[in-house]
């Protein structure tokens, strides 16, 4: 799909105008907070893998706990989840910072702490995210990603440098206080935000069944599939900058904390370019053709940070690392977006953040180590190693485009009136789908229902099974289990405009008189002494 509409066009809308400018404010404390925390591992431990699980202990909560708090941004008031997250990382940088400034810090404090905010940071992205939607329409969306990852390196080109000097002629501790303070500008324009409520048609589901729903859902679902493997990818390589450029500035470059803060600044430069540039690009080259460009361009970045001893040369570097960065990164976070319907897009969002993320978690680890056995310099070229790889596997699980199919609800289920007095949770239920095929439509119909295996799977269907009658072999049953009344209400409501294809062309095919007949019946696996379901009414004779 290509991005015809102007990068400034969510600007239009006047809560995304006020909540990005407010998240400008948060993004540059927490870019202070990065900057005094990885210093100030450097004076705790002379460690290159301590310095390492500083960027570790960030990521490391996104990838554990992002699945739940996609669960819980799809399931309760998004803007109540966003103002819980800023909340609690607001008081923990503000212990943190008391901490610091009465000097009771250690390594592995430090890296609780920052735990604590990557915690925060994990419950606050899915909700943000997935509220994009909500915010601006749908063609208005790839803006909209792009202007967040423009913001935030807005802020890592100027963030770092100030953190730098923080740092050199403040302390961390007032870093870390910086940090605190900066939550408060989103913290009061979340609260001002009203969001339309939409009354919920069916109860919440249960934060372990909604969890599975959502794997559920991307597992079967090739082209999230294909955009998380490459995030994995991209993010287990390309923190090795951001994870060791702490030992870098002063190993190789010979710096302070305020030379590391401006090589984070020229990283974050870079990002800014190829923000600007992004609507561009994706007119003239494929999602995929971006994603290897990306990874070539960042490899060669790492190779020459790698080699580099000269401290412009050093900075010069990190620019195109920096727009390869947003192009690849806010690339994915659009592809996810704009291929999940709304009733799980926390969810798909959550789990992409799960993967690149924890594919950065596990790299800040491994780069550390490799640091420490041998030196940063060949942590950076294994890096760039891996990036040619996710290159090259692009050649065989290449990007999808951008999906066109619409995913807004189907909106045509009634549910139907029934005879018995069921409760929402009475179950299991059994569904039954008759059909009449022609011998010579066979093919056509097995195709057909090897996706709609897929589709009623991934929408919460239980044993589907596809059977033929033996003595009246034009006769198909699709069948299949659902646990409760309620969910199969939302496994219907779940079927998007995209799905009614092959609903219209399963009908086509149908040879008997009217519409396929659907049997709704409830399961007992014993047999009761008594009738536990009342008649609604009396029953047609």
């Amino acid at each position: 799909m290509a991005e015809r509409t102007s990068i400034t066009a969510p600007f239009r809308h006047e809560t995304f105008r006020t909540l990005w400018l407010a998240t400008l404010f948060s993004n540059l404390g927490g870019l202070v907070q990065a900057v005094g925390a990885g210093w100030m591992m450097t004076t705790l431990t002379t460690s290159h893998n301590m310095v390492a699980l500083v960027q570790a202990s960030n990521t490391l909560p996104i990838m554990v706990f992002s699945i739940a708090a996609g669960a819980l941004a799809d399931n309760f008031d998004r803007r109540s989840v966003m103002l819980v997250a800023q909340s609690g990382m607001a008081v923990v940088s503000l212990l943190l910072a008391v901490t610091a400034w009465f000097g009771l810090l250690n390594p592995w404090l430090l890296l609780m702490f920052t735990f604590l905010i990557g915690c925060g940071t994990a419950l606050f992205n899915p909700s943000w995210q997935a509220s994009m939607g909500d915010i601006v329409p749908r063609e208005d969306l790839p803006g909209a990603v792009t202007l967040n990852a423009m913001g935030f390196n807005m802020m890592r080109s100027v963030g770092p440098a100030v953190g730098g000097m923080i740092v050199a002629f403040a302390g961390a501790s007032a870093a870390f206080a910086v940090n605190a303070v900066s939550y408060l500008a989103l913290i009061g324009a979340l609260w001002r935000w009203k969001p339309q409520r939409v009354k919920a048609r069916l109860p919440r589901e249960h934060l372990g069944s909604a969890m599975w729903a959502g794997v559920r859902y991307v597992s079967l679902s090739p082209n999230l599939l294909s955009v998380l493997f490459r995030g994995f990818l991209f993010g287990f390589a390309a923190i090795v900058i951001m994870a060791l450029l702490p030992s870098v500035a002063e190993e190789y470059v010979g710096g302070g904390a305020l030379v590391y803060g401006t090589l984070l600044g020229c990283f974050g430069l870079g990002a800014i370019a190829g923000a600007v540039v992004n609507g561009r690009v994706r007119q003239l080259f494929s999602n995929e053709v971006i994603v290897r460009i990306a990874c070539l361009g960042f490899a060669l970045s790492c190779l020459g940070l790698a080699f580099s001893r000269d401290p412009i040369l050093s900075h010069f570097v990190l620019l195109p690392a920096g727009a390869c960065w947003v192009l690849s990164l806010s690339l994915f976070n659009v592809s996810i977006q704009l291929s999940a319907p709304r009733w799980v897009v926390g969810r798909a969002l959550s789990l992409y953040q799960t993967a690149t993320f924890g594919g950065m978690a596990g790299g800040s680890w491994v780069w550390g180590l490799t640091a420490d056995a041998a030196d940063p310099q060949w942590a950076l070229v294994l890096a760039a190693g891996v990036l040619v790889l996710c290159l090259v596997v692009g050649l065989r699980l290449p990007l999808p485009q951008f999906n066109e199919r619409d995913l807004n609800p189907l909106d045509t289920f009634n549910e139907p009136l029934l005879k018995l007095d069921l409760m929402p949770r009475s179950g299991p239920i059994m569904i039954m789908i008759d059909y009449q095929i022609a011998q010579e439509d066979i093919p056509r119909f097995l195709a057909l229902m090897s996706e709609r295996r897929r589709i009623r799977i991934r929408d919460g269907a239980r044993q589907w099974g596809l059977l033929r009658d033996l003595e009246k072999p034009y006769i198909w049953v699709e069948s299949y289990h659902v646990p409760t009344w309620v969910d199969y209400v939302r496994h219907n409501l779940r079927r998007t405009k995209a799905d009614a294809d092959n609903t219209e062309q399963l009908r086509a095919l149908h040879r008997g008189p009217g519409l396929p007949e659907v049997h709704r019946m409830i399961e007992r696996q014993t047999v009761p002494l008594d009738d536990t379901t009342p008649l609604r009414d009396s029953p047609e004779v």
